[in-house]
């Protein structure tokens, strides 16, 4: 058996070993609060792994709730159809969940999160944790607070091939000295088109939809999964796709908070789209002596064709490539090895993943491997590899990167007092206004 074959058949035995270990508890008590893609696609792996009950489901999208309800029946073990809901805090009363998953648009992180910690629930929620730095910091405080174990969606942490690299070659110094960490996206994943105002359809709650986030005409770019297009309910390109990369090289070289980021960048090509996300930017993460850079384009060719959207680990005896399909290392000595490695699939051991709708399949072992820690972390009230924590300074540092392009200089966070040094109009950035009746989340009252 090859090393990939060994992989995936030893993601197999856990997830088998896993389930049969735990057959005989009760099943988790699961809730979820945005059951939509991405929502039912975290949910279904956690079914795959473990005897979970899924008893609740929340949606503002009364079509989206009805769809998601009949495949969770149809799914689970059980083939119950779980309670549904319009608002979370009516889901969330009953305190009956042992596990809540998050899966909202970017700007409804925060509060379902608090409430559901308050509600005694342990939480798998979805990368970035938050639109705004201040909403971070009240998670973490909630999870803090109330003991809960909360894991982040930044499933590379998870990647059986990324788990490799980071072994085989980060950290095994075959690097050398890594100075400079390019990571980026060429997708041309930022909406185009300028479609006009509408009346939002009679199944979608938009009141509730939009929230704490400030209201604007209802557009068809909004809803369904098109949010990213508007700055008001997440943060662009940087927010969804950067946070993965810059997660992952933290995580691969034990990185904590850098010392300073800057940011350039705008619209600088699509200037006739509605959008208002930037189409071209770039970030530097300033560790001193280590660099980690970013840079999306939504437009043109990628720098690399087999490597659209991942890093590359420069150091000074090798070159390491990583994204989610696959990984490259290069070696400097010209008799060294040179290594390459694909994705694993986990096909054959989970076969739903052949036809589920808009699963992406090359993630599919990450997030049973993510689900599965969470999982482990649960039974151990221990920390699990994408802890709030780390999902707060990996969200943030993206933020900063936004508010550093938007105020035109560097930026220097202090990471014990959570501010900017020196810069209080960086600072009062930090907290978005929320639009009433919703109140912005303070750590010291969670």
């Amino acid at each position: 058996m090859n090393r990939r074959g060994f992989l995936g058949a030893v993601s197999g035995a856990a997830a088998g070993g896993y389930a049969a270990e735990f057959a005989d508890d009760r099943p988790k008590r699961v809730g979820v609060i945005g059951p939509g893609w991405y929502g039912k696609t975290d949910l279904f792996r956690l079914i795959q792994v473990a005897p979970v009950e899924v008893v609740s489901l929340c949606d503002v999208d009364k079509r989206m709730l009805a769809k998601a309800a009949e495949m969770v029946a149809f799914r689970q073990a059980s083939k119950k159809v779980p309670r549904t809901y319009a608002d979370y805090r009516e889901m969330l009363k009953a305190k009956d969940l042992d596990i809540v998953l998050i899966a909202t648009p970017d700007h409804w992180h925060a509060l379902p999160l608090i409430a559901a910690a308050q509600a005694g629930a342990d939480i798998y929620v979805q990368k970035p944790i938050s639109v705004d730095v201040g909403e971070g910091q009240a998670m973490v405080a909630a999870a803090r607070k109330h003991g809960r174990v909360v894991q982040v969606g930044v499933q590379r942490r998870s990647t059986p091939h990324l788990v490799e690299a980071r072994n085989d070659f980060i950290q095994a110094g075959k690097l050398g000295q890594i100075a400079l960490v390019e990571t980026y996206c060429y997708y041309h994943m930022r909406a185009r088109a300028n479609p006009p105002d509408t009346q939002p359809p009679d199944y979608l709650d938009y009141e509730m939809w939009t929230g704490p986030a400030p209201m604007r005409p209802y557009n068809e770019l909004v809803h369904p999964g098109r949010w990213r297009a508007f700055m008001e309910y997440g943060n662009g390109i940087v927010g969804d796709m950067c946070i993965h990369m810059f997660d992952m090289v933290r995580w691969m070289m034990n990185l904590g908070w850098p010392r300073r980021i800057s940011s350039a960048g705008g619209i600088l090509v699509d200037t006739k789209s509605k959008a208002n996300i930037s189409d071209t930017q770039g970030i530097t993460f300033d560790y001193g002596d280590l660099q980690v850079v970013w840079q999306h384009r939504a437009w043109g060719h990628p720098s690399d064709p087999q490597y659209p959207w991942g890093a590359t680990f420069h150091g000074d005896k090798g070159t390491l490539k990583a994204s989610v399909f696959a990984y490259d290392y290069t070696p400097m000595d010209k008799g060294g090895q040179p290594v390459h490695r694909d994705v694993t699939y986990e096909l054959e051991q989970y076969p739903e993943d052949k036809t589920e709708e808009r699963l992406e399949r090359h993630c599919a072992p990450a997030i049973r491997h993510h689900m599965k820690d969470l999982l482990a972390n649960i039974a151990s009230r221990g920390k699990p590899v994408a802890d709030i924590e780390e999902g707060y300074i990996s969200t943030a540092c993206c933020i900063l990167g936004n508010l550093s392009m938007q105020l035109g200089r560097t930026l220097a966070w202090d990471p014990v007092k959570g501010r900017v040094i020196g810069d209080e109009e960086a600072n009062r950035l930090l907290r978005r206004p929320y639009r009433k009746p919703w109140v912005h989340p303070e750590p010291s009252r969670v």
